[in-house]
């Protein structure tokens, strides 16, 4: 033979759901696309076309809509991912690890002029935006059944922010291949992408016959309980942070700004361990008009702008707690 498997997963990609939770004439709604992808004893359906060690990607997708019907922790997808890859660990003797991303597409209630509650709409939802959030859950039980070990990452992609003054690039390195002006005043445009990761925990193993039940973790810290790692308030705390410093900073790089938003998603959320951000540039250039003697270029006078969509700059970093 030429060669050997040192690696394997697999699964189910893209199962997409809709769950819609009633509490009476309320209702809650959540869209996932869920990724389901296994390891463990299954090498031998690859060397041996040994299929006997395989739950079929089908089941997945039967077990993963399933458990989004019964999962008391269906409307947050971090603590969802963590009862699906708990299920999947503590159901299958030969699989060891569970790998589950969600992203949840973004709904929001709908306000209508009649409706007296300021909570909105109990039935109705529109889309606002085409940001995701994100879930990635890692359910580690290769050390043993009673030791399950949970990691999660969670987030949001595909934020597109934009603001028209505020930001500037200047003194960066010149030599021979140096053609970029400076520029004290510009528009600066990124689409975000925010992960946010937990430091791993433990993860009671269910204790039904038939692994369904799931008792969500909690860090216990130097002075006792220090709370849910999934706290429903982070994602929101994550996302303002990141809003709020980027509308405000009087921006010398992009690089500057990232490491501003990522030291403040870890100052406000305890139990986050490290913050990674990638923002790409989205350039917008003034349009050249001194052809009809009109100045578009500098910066007080730049008011009409093309977009580009390729090449553009990229910017990524990861912020890790003290």
């Amino acid at each position: 033979m030429s060669g050997t498997l040192t690696a394997a997963r697999y699964g189910k990609t893209l199962v997409r759901v809709l769950r819609v939770v009633r509490d009476g004439s309320w209702h809650n709604i959540v869209e996932y696309n869920v990724d389901v992808l296994l390891e463990g004893d299954i090498a031998t359906s690859y060397t041996d076309a040994d299929n006997s060690v395989v739950v079929a990607t089908d089941s997945i997708k039967n077990i993963t809509y399933y458990l989004a019907k019964i999962s008391p922790h269906i409307l947050s997808a971090e603590r969802f991912a963590l009862h699906l890859g708990t299920f999947f660990v503590s159901k299958y003797s030969h699989i060891s690890k569970a790998f589950i991303t969600i992203e949840q597409l973004r709904w929001s209630r709908i306000h209508v002029s009649e409706e007296k509650s300021p909570k909105g709409h109990a039935h109705s939802f529109f889309r606002n935006g085409d940001d995701k959030r994100l879930a990635k859950v890692e359910v580690d039980g290769s050390a043993g059944k009673d030791k399950l070990i949970g990691k999660v990452t969670a987030g949001v992609k595909d934020l597109l922010v934009l603001k028209s003054t505020g930001s500037a690039f200047e003194k960066f390195y010149r030599d021979e291949f140096t053609t970029l002006v400076e520029v004290n005043d510009r528009i600066f445009s990124t689409s975000i992408d925010l992960t946010y990761t937990f430091a791993p925990i433990s993860i009671k193993p269910p204790s039904d016959e038939r692994k369904l039940d799931f008792i969500l973790p909690v860090h216990k810290g130097e002075n006792g309980y220090a709370g849910s790692v999934w706290d429903l308030e982070v994602p929101a705390r994550a996302l303002a942070a990141t809003l709020d410093i980027f509308a405000t900073d009087e921006s010398a790089s992009v690089q500057a700004t990232l490491f501003k938003m990522a030291q403040r998603v870890i100052a406000e959320n305890a139990l986050v361990d490290h913050v990674s951000y990638s923002l790409p540039n989205k350039h917008y250039v003034p349009v050249d008009m001194r052809y009809i003697g009109t100045d578009n270029l500098t910066p007080e006078k730049a008011e009409v702008f093309t977009p580009l969509a390729a090449p553009s700059g990229l910017i990524t970093a990861t912020v890790s707690r003290k």
